[in-house]
């Protein structure tokens, strides 16, 4: 009896990574119900993260944190062991804004911060951080600050939260982080290589896409270089030009700096703790994919990590989509053997992303019906 493996992440707007699997499963074992369809939902490292823990077997762990703009709000960890994934998103990510509202210049990274200082708590000592789908531009400092950092102006006071205040800070104090960080691996899921500052760097490349205008953005780099200059002087280094620094706003720059994590390529983490390579030794097809095949894609997404993965192990790969923005030159030097959008069945956006779950399941049946790979075939 073959085995399919279907590793595909969310079809961001229409459905989560386990509902493709799902109707792409549906589809297969209608035409060949020999065939075993193990679902892997994966991400790679934004949201979906947390899922994807959750659906390897994680267990979840309810927590309240701060919201983007100071409310309270109820989110959540996964753990296994004394493994935690965190994903900053589900915390105070651009989805827990208050009515949908961007707020450029206050929005803070305290709710992640939050979660880690829990997840810590509870003795967890390896923490995969997801920071995909930020809403603010503060440095990670709020995220520092609920770990313990006291973050001052020249008066001693704290400084109030988001990315502008940072204008202000005169010193910080380090006394108060939480006791159990230097024993603790951090590893921050990483996919882009801007540095904190400049053209490059987080508000000038990130900062519009939540909220800020021309003039925002300059005023948060200049928070960001200040903030740069009080951390660099108390940690005796300098990371702000390290690359992924500036990802998710600056809280590349604040687990480096501060937190003594790592940035290390999403994908290949979340493959790590899903146990993929397991599912695959067992596996004759792949079928993986995400909302959008394009050039982001071939830039550390999920799909062409696993792909990658796969073909290594050499099992054939399958991707669907909901369109496909690559050229077949592209998408096959990605490590896939044919690809599959719904445009081809339902050429209308709104249609296609609408009737997904439908379409998804005719493809999985014109896969099974087809067999045009070995993989559906008898094991290997």
């Amino acid at each position: 009896m073959g085995t399919v493996l279907i590793a595909c992440d969310k079809f961001k707007g229409s459905l989560t990574a386990l509902q493709v699997g799902q109707a792409l499963a549906r589809g297969i074992s209608a035409v060949r119900p020999d065939l075993v369809c193990d679902l892997m939902p994966v991400a790679d490292g934004g949201d979906g993260t947390l899922d994807a823990a959750l659906a390897a077997g994680f267990d979840e762990i309810p927590v309240m944190a701060t919201g983007p703009t100071g409310e309270t709000v109820s989110t959540r960890f996964a753990r296994r062991g004394t493994t935690a994934v965190v994903e900053l998103a589900d915390a105070c990510g651009l989805g827990r804004l208050p009515g949908g509202r961007p707020a450029p210049l206050t929005a803070s990274t305290r709710g992640v911060g939050d979660v880690l200082g829990a997840a810590l708590d509870a003795g967890c000592r390896r923490i995969v951080l997801g920071i995909g789908g930020s809403a603010s531009t503060d440095g990670g400092a709020g995220m520092v600050a609920a770990l313990g950092a006291r973050l001052l102006d020249s008066a001693g006071r704290p400084l109030p939260s988001g990315g502008a205040a940072l204008l202000d800070l005169a010193a910080v104090d380090l006394a108060g982080l939480h006791p159990a960080l230097p024993d603790t691996e951090v590893l921050i899921a990483c996919d882009v290589d801007n540095p904190l500052l400049g053209p490059t760097g987080a508000a000038a490349v990130y900062g519009p896409q939540k909220g800020a205008d021309p003039d925002a953005v300059a005023l948060l780099d200049r928070a960001l270089s200040v903030w740069a200059d009080a951390v660099s002087r108390r940690t005796s280094e300098d990371l702000r030009a390290l690359p992924g620094a500036g990802a998710a706003g600056g809280v590349g720059f604040a687990g480096a700096a501060l937190l003594g994590a790592r940035l290390v390529p999403g994908i290949d983490v979340v493959l790590d703790l899903i146990g993929f390579a397991d599912r695959l030794s067992s596996a004759s097809l792949v079928i993986t994919g995400e909302g959008s095949l394009d050039e982001q894609t071939l830039h550390g997404k999920a799909p062409v990590g696993v792909a990658r993965a796969a073909r290594a192990s050499g099992v054939p790969v399958v991707a669907v989509c909901g369109r496909c923005r690559l050229t077949e030159n592209q998408w096959r030097a990605a490590g896939f053997d044919a690809v599959h959008p719904l445009s081809a069945l339902e050429p209308d956006l709104a249609t296609s992303m609408a009737r997904a779950a439908e379409l998804l399941q005719l493809i999985g049946r014109s896969l099974a019906a087809t067999a045009p790979h070995a993989a559906i075939a008898p094991d290997r």
